[in-house]
């Protein structure tokens, strides 16, 4: 793994409480959207990946993110993705069952895959469904995201910005932070990659759900430790995912709420919202604001998968749990539910778990659901 980064965690343990996180120098959040038809280039090369046709809110101008990037220290590819994964039957695996995964669904195709294995090398390049895919996994800000890659595939380029992962495509050699799927450097600059949901979950429960999911294996090609994390354990939790302060610094901190408890974010052209998990599990409904546009957005639980999903919904509307659905009432005429939680007749927005204050980093303005529960990155 990243020698450099290696010794940035061996660095971070010895100083106990003293913490690494600051503001970096000069960055000041601008508005805006992800593509700009000035910058973006539709005839860039041949084998370029897919663009989404909407944008997503980017806080900070976008050379601004460029300058404010860091060298992580392995160079490029050297945290190597895996383009030729191989699976086994989930319900085959000796995985323990709290070991957290990343599951996907596609053209009713199942897979996931472990964190244990991406904390090594942080992007998958794989085929689910029959669509070239990158399930992509960032540990320093707890963010594991999808995207469409066409016929490309993607890489680490060995940057990072408010600690987040810069991934490259190799058809232009654009740069990408995954949190914002949006290209700030290079021939796809401005545009929005196509993105799809990636549940972070645990064997245990992506066994129970889709006991016909394959789950990817340790045979990547590499020779790796992918019982040793780098960075620390989940269960318990332990090291960097437990402790407040950051390796790298963060573009701004939040000013409430430990830096790693996790949120469930969403974003839009217009806005971002996060909602507390832990909170979203207990209650099984939180609703909040994409900010700054404010819109109103509803979040509801999934027990089953321990996760949650976010729709734009509007002031009328109300939102209650009714058994193991979710009654919707007050929109007019239309049927009330009870629905699933990923069935609600509402614009479903994509949405992710990561880290607080990667996603106030990113989205200084977002609004917040929740009560900031939770000590350290657990779920």
């Amino acid at each position: 793994m990243n020698h450099t980064r290696r010794a940035a965690l061996g660095s971070f343990a010895a100083l106990g409480t003293a913490g690494l996180a600051g503001c970096l120098g000069g960055v000041r959040p601008t508005g805006g959207t992800g593509t700009d038809a000035a910058d973006a280039n539709d005839e860039t090369a041949a084998g370029a990946p897919p663009t989404a046709d909407e944008p997503r809110r980017l806080a900070y101008d976008r050379d601004a993110l460029v300058d404010e990037s860091l060298d992580g220290g392995v160079g490029k590819d050297g945290i190597p993705s895996v383009d030729d994964p191989a699976f086994e039957p989930v319900v085959e695996s000796d995985l323990v069952d709290d070991a957290p995964v990343f599951g996907v669904v596609r053209d009713g195709e199942a897979k996931a895959y472990p964190q244990r294995v991406l904390a090594h090398h942080e992007i998958v390049n794989d085929v689910v469904g029959g669509d070239p895919i990158a399930v992509t996994y960032c540990p320093l800000t707890g963010t594991a995201q999808g995207f469409e890659r066409g016929e490309t595939t993607f890489g680490v380029s060995g940057r990072l910005v408010n600690s987040n992962l810069i991934m490259y495509d190799r058809a232009t050699e654009s740069w990408w932070p995954q949190v914002l799927a949006t290209a700030v450097e290079g021939p796809m600059r401005g545009a929005t990659l196509r993105e799809f949901r990636v549940v972070w979950t645990t064997v245990a429960e992506w066994r129970s759900a889709r006991p016909d999911a394959v789950l990817m294996t340790d045979d990547t090609g590499y020779v790796r430790r992918y019982g040793n994390d780098p960075y620390g354990i989940y269960a318990p939790l332990d090291g960097y995912y437990a402790a407040e302060r950051t390796i790298f610094p963060p573009l701004s901190e939040p000013e409430t709420g430990h830096p790693k408890s996790v949120v469930l974010g969403a974003r839009t052209a217009g806005g971002a919202v996060a909602f507390d998990k832990r909170t979203l599990l207990d209650r099984r409904v939180l609703t909040g604001t994409f900010e700054p546009d404010g819109d109103p957005a509803v979040a509801v639980a999934d027990a089953t998968l321990s996760t949650g999903y976010v729709y734009r919904t509007s002031a009328d509307a109300t939102v209650e749990p009714d058994g193991d659905g979710y009654l919707l009432t007050g929109r007019g005429a239309g049927p009330e539910g009870p629905f699933e939680p990923t069935e609600l007749p509402l614009e479903r927005v994509l949405a992710l778990d990561a880290m607080w204050f990667a996603w106030a980093g990113f989205y200084p303005d977002t609004g917040f659901a929740g009560e900031h529960t939770g000590a350290g990155y657990g779920r």
